[in-house]
């Protein structure tokens, strides 16, 4: 489906559907007082945190993050405080929430401030776990590297197969349907995705982004549901 949008408000097109994204930050959109952590990885000693869907930051034992402070990492499992409050987050789990939560009358509005080089990058989770989403209008559907699909268990190869197009030749992909893709309050049910790409992020496309309307003003992009 076309997605209509207006010519002076044209969000950056992410490069072609199967190129490797340039590493850039963007801060998260939360239209309330909740933060929002998530464990993306861990390295030895040092846990990689997501706060309020910045861009990853490793912090090692006693460090502090954004008012996050990393108590102590035990394998896959690191222990957080945040807000005075004491956390255990698991590699993968869906983000911890502490604070007021948002207005759930605003729960069909996604907005995700502009980051460096005009690329819009969001946490969100598929099938109820964490994952870094890079919004892409020039993507055919949601699509996630073999890497991510295997975290977020995803089955893929029961899916069927695809040849895929990339900056290195013809590899082979999965088409699949994901239960669930949520980015903040909004969570949308059998989303088409393609596993297989190479990209540090997983790609939000259009199978998901063409449920809603989108408008670009000056530092946003605002997705409103329309089904």
């Amino acid at each position: 489906m076309h997605l209509h949008i207006p010519q002076a408000a044209t969000p950056t097109r992410c490069g072609q559907y199967f190129a490797i994204f340039l590493l850039a930050a963007c801060a998260y959109s939360t239209q309330a007082l909740a933060q929002s952590v998530a464990l993306s990885g861990v390295l030895g000693s040092k846990a990689l945190l997501v706060v309020d869907g910045t861009a990853p930051k490793t912090l090692s034992v006693g460090e502090s993050h954004m008012g996050v402070k990393l108590l102590a990492v035990d394998g896959e499992q690191a222990t957080l405080e945040i807000r005075g409050q004491r956390s255990s987050l698991r590699v993968g789990d869906a983000p911890v929430s502490v604070g007021t939560r948002r207005d759930t009358s605003s729960s069909n509005k996604i907005t995700v401030p502009v980051g460096s080089g005009g690329h819009f990058f969001t946490l969100g989770q598929v099938n109820g776990k964490s994952v870094q989403f890079l919004v892409d209008t020039g993507a055919t559907s949601v699509a996630l590297s073999e890497a991510d699909a295997q975290r977020l268990g995803v089955n893929y190869r029961q899916g069927q197969q695809v040849r895929l197009s990339t900056a290195n030749g013809v590899a082979l992909g999965w088409r699949v349907k994901l239960n669930s893709v949520r980015i903040g309050d909004v969570e949308v049910f059998e989303v088409d995705a393609i596993v297989g790409i190479q990209s540090p992020y997983a790609l939000l496309g259009n199978s998901f982004l063409s449920r809603f309307s989108m408008l670009r003003t000056s530092d946003m992009l605002v997705l409103e549901r329309r089904y």
